[in-house]
């Protein structure tokens, strides 16, 4: 550390004019000159600070000053003696500063002098010192350089000797791996191919590393060598071909190894798998080549047209040419798929039995597609621009495979099956996955798209021949119905072999089956003519008793067809249907409607009637009432003129379980007529046991007449036992009737009603107590349930209920508690036998 004395002296820099002490400036400035009064230096002692806002002074402190321009700018402005004075005096003022400045330094300048004598004082001893080193330095390389030599000489021998050891070595070692595997290789047709490619390889590997090229006997056997690592290779293919072709994973396996051991695994397996793409790949160019197939059929000079259509006479022959070679396409492209299959799972199912690698990881790294894959995405995309080409050049391959569709693509959906069959293997990857299959179907998809419109075109042309546009009044036979109906059975028998092409073709169907209502519903009469039930048929009511039958049939028969497929088969057809159906249905119902509201008129007219008249003369009255008479004439009437025509003979055969629509209506209005017939009786009020006969009598007359003229009433189920058991009940005891096993087989609101009948007359019905007429309460009882018809009837209960206890008495009519505990029973929802 330096002394206070030492420290007081600066250094050579800090006596710089920058590093000058503050105090001293400041004392040097106090010193200085006083500036004239008229100068801008008196207000300031530092000058610098005062030349920089003085107007003249400034211009020098600036860092583009130019002494020419200054000049030039003083004596053109007329004051060049002036300001010649005002420098003079600057100058004055900068001197008198400077030699303040180097006076108040004095002592500190002399130091910084001393200072640097010693510096070169010191500089010049070591500069002594460095000679010294450099001559000692020099002394000992002298003494080292031979010994260093003597050293690098000794070690290059040893260097070499070592080298041409090893060289030795190798070539030892390498002579000996010839000699076992000529030894090796003479073993005739029992040759180990995976050891003597292991040799072969270490043989090879060895002259590469051990650098023994130029060594004569070297050399010698190392041609050798190669030439019997070129026999390896080819017998090793020939193996492994061998065991491709027969699928014998033993010699797969064998092949592999041999050159796995060759070290050749990878390439090899890459070479066979560009072979096998590239087999598969000509054969898909070659099935459409139609040169190639008119010629292979014969056609002489000329062969196949520019457009790709042959010449003339020649078609029959270039159509089977052509399925020929797509037969044979799929064939081969079967059995290359299958051979890489079996390549590849003997590279998943191998190891080698040294290292213990997996021989696939050797051919497949991360990231890799698997061989099958490869393979199968060349053949699609090749398949799919040569199917493409097909259609957009050649008319007459897209003609072929448009027409045979279902065959193309029951060619590719066989292909596929037998792939998936014969490489299906537990543990082990198939050949071909649900996306290449669905890839494969895909690029056959634009003679698909055109196989679909065909068909569609076809069946739309034969419906627009049956149902003209232009034409409303006139039917189609029924040779052309079956027309249709072969047409539409030709399709799905064409394409049933596979669920999806029967579906697609469905649904085309489908679309032609709505055309077909739609032209069917344009065809139908619906004014006065379509109505009548007074008079004998009419022409526009027999066109649309032709329209339903027609309907009918191809509802039939297109159903009968679908049965036999798949349950999504008859989901896609289920709207068509439905839709024939539906316009088959309105063709009659209109008249089937205006039928039964014609019964039913005749049926109200039973409220006309007296039936509480007392006496054996009506008893034993043998004719019907006259409204019973009316409405057999009326059934009768339908029969002969209206159903006869439109329900089946019992001659003809219907299929089991199968309905017709005229019949399915005409059980219908046969319910509904006896249904509304025992709710009209159950209200009829008063009855007598007269009335009761009566009645009686005329429900066996009712009962003759549906069941001769509309349906068979004992096939009707509810609405024939209901009327069945109406009969006997009427006659049953009040006090009998509630537990009568009868009532099972009755609505508890026809048994209410029925009471009302056996009740005193301030026991009104809901149709006396809301003033109803018969047909009024009857259409109210069709849009009612149960629950609801009872709250009707149980407000009479409880007017009766006021009246009696108004009138003090103190007894009801059995009739009453009857009818309570009846209607207790009746749940919140209508049941049990069909509305009426």
């Amino acid at each position: 550390m330096a002394s206070p004395a030492t420290m007081h002296h600066r250094s050579p820099l800090q006596k710089l004019p920058t590093f000058k002490d503050s105090s001293t400036t400041t004392a040097a400035a106090a010193s200085s000159t006083t500036p004239p009064p008229h100068s801008p230096e008196t207000t300031n002692n530092n000058p610098l600070s005062s030349f920089s806002s003085d107007p003249i002074f400034s211009l020098f402190l600036s860092p583009t000053f130019s002494s020419t321009e200054f000049s030039s700018r003083s004596l053109s402005s007329g004051s060049a003696a002036s300001t010649a004075e005002r420098l003079q005096h600057g100058i004055r003022l900068l001197a008198a500063d400077l030699r303040s400045e180097v006076l108040s330094r004095h002592s500190d300048l002399l130091s910084q002098l001393s200072s640097l004598r010693h510096a070169d004082t010191a500089i010049s001893s070591v500069r002594s010192a460095v000679s010294s080193l450099q001559t000692t330095v020099s002394h000992l390389r002298s003494e080292i350089s031979s010994p260093r030599a003597a050293v690098a000489a000794d070690t290059r021998r040893l260097h070499r000797l070592h080298s041409t050891s090893e060289l030795l070595q190798s070539t030892v070692r390498l002579l000996r791996l010839s000699r076992k595997l000529r030894v090796i290789m003479d073993g005739g047709e029992n040759v180990d191919l995976t050891k003597s490619a292991q040799i072969h390889r270490e043989a090879v590997a060895m002259a590469e590393e051990g650098g023994l090229g130029g060594i004569e006997i070297v050399d010698e056997e190392l041609k050798w060598v190669l030439e019997a690592g070129s026999k390896i290779r080819a017998e090793g293919m020939k193996v492994l071909e061998r065991g491709l072709e027969g699928f014998n994973q033993a010699e797969v396996g064998s092949g592999l190894q041999v050159f796995y051991n060759l070290g050749e695994l990878r390439s090899t397996v890459e070479g066979l798998v560009a072979k096998y793409k590239g087999v598969g790949v000509k054969s898909i160019g070659a099935a459409l080549d139609m040169k190639a197939i008119s010629g292979g059929g014969g056609f002489g000079p000329g062969g196949v047209q520019r457009s790709g259509t042959p010449q003339l006479g020649s078609g029959g022959k270039a159509k089977d040419g052509l399925w020929l070679r797509m037969s044979g396409c799929m064939e081969e492209l079967h059995s290359v798929v299958v051979a890489v299959w079996h390549l590849q799972r003997v590279l998943s199912k191998k190891r080698d039995p040294f290292t213990h690698v997996l021989l696939l990881d050797e051919v497949i790294q991360e990231g890799d597609l698997m061989l099958t894959d490869r393979v199968w995405e060349a053949f699609v995309k090749s398949f799919a621009s040569q199917m493409k080409s097909a259609f957009s050049t050649s008319s007459f391959v897209k003609e072929i495979f448009t027409t045979g569709y279902p065959k193309l693509y029951s060619m590719i959906e066989n292909l596929l099956e037998r792939i998936s069959r014969e490489t299906d293997v537990k543990g082990v990857l198939p050949a071909v996955s649900s996306d290449g299959k669905d890839q494969m179907r895909a690029s056959i998809g634009i003679f698909q798209t055109a196989f679909l419109a065909l068909c569609l075109g076809r069946l739309s042309d034969l419906v627009n021949t049956v149902f003209p546009v232009s034409s409303r009044g006139s039917v189609p036979s029924k040779e052309h119905i079956s027309r249709i109906v072969l047409r539409i059975q030709e399709e799905i028998e064409a394409v049933q072999f596979d669920e999806h092409l029967t579906l697609l073709v469905l649904r085309e169907i489908g679309k032609v089956l709505l055309l077909l209502a739609e032209r069917a519903e344009y065809q139908i009469s619906t004014g006065h003519e379509a109505r009548q039930i007074t008079g004998p048929a009419t022409a526009a009511q027999l066109k649309n008793f032709m329209l339903c039958q027609h309907l009918q049939e191809i509802h039939t028969r297109v159903s009968a067809l679908v049965s036999g497929l798949s349950p999504q088969a008859s989901e896609v057809l289920s709207p068509a249907l439905g839709a024939i159906y539906g316009v088959a249905c309105d063709s009659v119902e209109l008249l089937f409607q205006s039928m039964l509201d014609r019964l039913q008129v005749c049926i109200l007219q039973i409220h006309d009637q007296n039936f509480g008249v007392v006496g054996m003369d009506s008893a034993m009255d043998n004719n019907a009432s006259p409204y019973m008479e009316e409405l057999q004439k009326c059934i009768l009437h339908f029969r002969s003129e209206f159903l006869s025509r439109l329900l089946p003979s019992s001659k003809t055969a219907t299929p089991t379980g199968s309905e017709s629509i005229s019949t399915k209506l005409a059980r219908g209005m046969a319910s509904r007529v006896l249904m509304f017939f025992i709710r009209h009786a159950s209200l009829v009020r008063p009855l007598s046991e007269s009335g009761k006969l009566r009645m009686a009598r005329d429900m066996a007359e009712l009962e003759l007449a549906v069941g001769q003229n509309l349906f068979p009433v004992e096939q009707l189920g509810p609405p024939y036992r209901a009327l069945r058991a109406f009969r006997p009940v009427i006659f049953l005891d009040t006090a009998q009737l509630e537990a009568s096993p009868l009532l099972q087989d009755l609505r508890p609101s026809t048994i209410l009603h029925h009471l009302y009948s056996r009740g005193p007359d301030e026991l009104q019905t809901p149709m006396q107590r809301n003033k109803l007429t018969p047909i009024q309460y009857s259409l109210w009882l069709d849009s009612q349930g149960e629950d609801q018809i009872w709250k009707g009837i149980k407000a009479t209960l409880d007017d009766y209920e006021s009246l009696v206890r108004s009138r003090s008495d103190k007894e009801f009519d059995p009739v009453y508690p009857i009818m309570l505990r009846i209607g207790s029973s009746v749940s919140g929802s209508s049941s049990s036998p069909e509305r009426a």
